[in-house]
């Protein structure tokens, strides 16, 4: 810090107190994340091909969720093409803890192709 208490990163002071500072970075529970992201998954899996085009082709979707812990997630529901347009249409479900977990998230998907099927399953 400067003289006038300034940290040089434009007056921006951390507001996490240790305790605070730990839990909100200590290692993401992977098991627990990876039941929350295969339930959205899941549900997922059960939409047609069209739907998933309209719903998550050109806008991703984020929500909250919670895991049997009480732990906060964040998930991210994105499509894209995989072998061109139109055609496969590649489904990921993105999901961290807002903690360093963010920087790299889980991600798990599957491929579903235009006459309803998945692809390589």
């Amino acid at each position: 810090m400067d003289e006038q208490g300034d940290s040089g990163f434009g007056g921006a002071v951390c507001a996490l107190s240790g305790s605070d500072w730990a839990s909100r970075f200590k290692p993401v529970d992977k098991v627990e994340a990876t039941r929350v992201a295969e339930s959205i998954l899941d549900s997922l899996r059960g939409l047609p091909y069209q739907e998933l085009v309209d719903r998550y082709l050109d806008s991703s979707d984020h929500q909250d969720a919670v895991g049997a812990s009480g732990a906060a997630y964040q998930v991210e529901t994105q499509a894209f093409w995989d072998t061109g347009q139109p055609g496969d249409l590649r489904v990921l479900v993105s999901i961290d803890d807002g903690g360093w977990r963010a920087f790299s998230p889980l991600t798990f998907g599957f491929i579903r192709a235009p006459d309803d099927t998945f692809v390589g399953e």
